[in-house]
């Protein structure tokens, strides 16, 4: 690859635990050199950024058992810290109890990044445009945390100290985190402003949520995320609804209020102004949809994957990646440190003395999804997936999806109907395209666009692509 596409922060040892307590041990001996890599997604963005310069080893702790359930408790719903959120977006019970977050797990980038980036992760990574965390504070939280000196619980409303700051210690290991589930009596909704329908970063996300005695407002949490260094609340609009049968002039006023209680930040995506505009409208239509008990469920639920699981069955902590890639078996080393996009372009095809170049590398930060490839039929954004994580997995690339010598029906379709453009982001469309018929045999046209949400086309627009798809799932 060329030097500019290699200027990250370079990986040196990518160590893979079996157990929680060889990861802690693992933490204590490497120090700050190290960090836990488990959807990866932040953090290889930020490695590549050389935002963290002193990292040089990644503790992968996708192959530790019991981290990945959604279950049910005394104490409320655990969610392991390897729970992707297309976990979260398939669970009925999430969508009936953790409402919230299943709306904001929904409204992560795309199909393809939400198989692979965790919920923990979003915590961990403290950004205040990062979707999850006004709902799980909303909700009431508490994380799970574990290092060599023992086991810890940490209220979610002390983990963030700033902006992608947090009160974790560089030793500790986020195991889960526990979520009140509403109560019977209680509702609540996520609302989310950005820059394009999908892909965005949040401009303003605001959680709502409300507890009834009968039509009267008996307890009220409004929280607001992108619009200072951390989430902040808005106390003085929650006492103002309290009490009230939340009438369009309540309404109105809380909104008033929670537009008042802040300054919010001015940056790139946004002017103050402009988010405490959207503050107001974003708070009022909140509150509305409570009053109402409107639906809150999207019109579709695209996963790109079988169950929206944790994909593979192994990882790598030598570099030799042993896999299969469109049918062929493959094992070769020199995945430590590089992203699945490079190793199976530049050391799997070679390797097996095959062409798997038309993956391709867009934007080499998952917005585009020109290298999508599907992971044990799990579609995922390659550029950031590490190389050693495709160990012991079935990768199949834009080359694998025609067999028995004719094409897959959506590479016929995109032929017949001139959906064929360059050729540069085609394989992505086709990959996700082929991902959605496995999921899905005759999606609607919402399902479709929801389905290639996370590929962009550069040369003209989508009308062909589209049509394409739904001709290939009439075949």
């Amino acid at each position: 690859m060329h030097e500019v596409q290699l200027r990250g922060t370079k990986v040196v040892r990518h160590l893979v635990p079996s157990t929680i307590r060889e990861a802690v041990d693992m933490l204590a001996s490497e120090g700050t050199r190290a960090r836990i890599v488990a959807g990866g997604t932040d953090l290889l963005l930020e490695m590549a950024r050389r935002q963290r310069p002193d990292v040089d080893t990644l503790i992968d702790i996708t192959t530790i058992p019991g981290l990945s359930e959604i279950e049910p408790g005394e104490h409320g719903v655990r969610l392991g810290a390897l729970v992707t959120h297309n976990q979260v977006v398939a669970s009925e019970p999430a969508w009936e109890h953790l409402t919230p977050l299943a709306q904001a797990c929904h409204e992560v980038a795309s199909p393809q990044l939400r198989n692979q980036a965790t919920v923990v992760g979003n915590l961990v990574t403290g950004s205040p445009a990062n979707d999850t965390i006004t709902p799980l504070r909303a909700l009431g939280t508490t994380v799970h945390v574990v290092s060599s000196d023992g086991e810890r619980s940490i209220d979610l409303r002390d983990l963030h100290t700033g902006v992608r700051s947090t009160s974790l210690r560089a030793d500790e290991l986020v195991t889960g985190i526990t979520i009140t589930p509403l109560a019977p009596h209680q509702r609540a909704v996520y609302v989310k402003a950005g820059l394009r329908a999908a892909q965005a970063i949040s401009v303003v996300h605001v959680t709502v949520m409300l507890g009834f005695d009968a039509d009267e407002v008996s307890e009220a949490r409004i929280l607001l995320g992108s619009v200072a260094p951390t989430i902040v609340a808005a106390p003085e609009a929650e006492e103002l609804i309290v009490g009230t049968r939340l009438d369009d002039d309540a309404i109105d006023a809380a909104a008033r209020t929670v537009a008042a209680s802040v300054d919010p930040i001015d940056d790139v995506r946004s002017t103050a102004e402009h988010r405490r505009h959207l503050l107001r409208s974003m708070t009022r239509r909140a509150l509305t949809s409570l009053r109402d008990d409107t639906g809150v469920e999207p019109e579709s639920r695209v996963l790109l994957s079988p169950t929206g699981s944790v994909f593979g069955a192994g990882a790598a902590s030598d570099g030799l990646v042993e896999t299969t890639v469109n049918g062929t078996p493959i094992a070769t080393g020199g995945a430590t440190g590089m992203s699945l996009l490079d190793w199976l372009r530049d050391h799997a095809g070679p390797a097996a003395g095959i062409s798997l170049t038309g993956t391709k590398e867009g934007c080499a930060e998952g917005e585009c999804g020109a290298c999508t490839v599907m992971v044990d039929g799990t579609a995922v954004m390659s550029c950031l997936v590490p190389a050693a994580r495709a160990h012991q997995t079935n990768i199949t690339t834009v080359e694998g999806l025609a067999g028995n010598g004719s094409l897959h029906p959506i590479q016929q379709s995109f032929i017949d109907d001139a959906a064929v453009q360059c050729g540069f982001c085609i394989p992505g469309f086709l990959v996700s395209g082929a991902a959605l018929l496995a999921e899905r045999q005759h999606p609607s046209r919402a399902e479709i666009l929801e389905g290639l949400s996370g590929n962009l086309c550069r040369c003209t627009g989508y009308v062909k692509i589209i049509d394409a798809i739904e001709s290939a799932a009439r075949t």
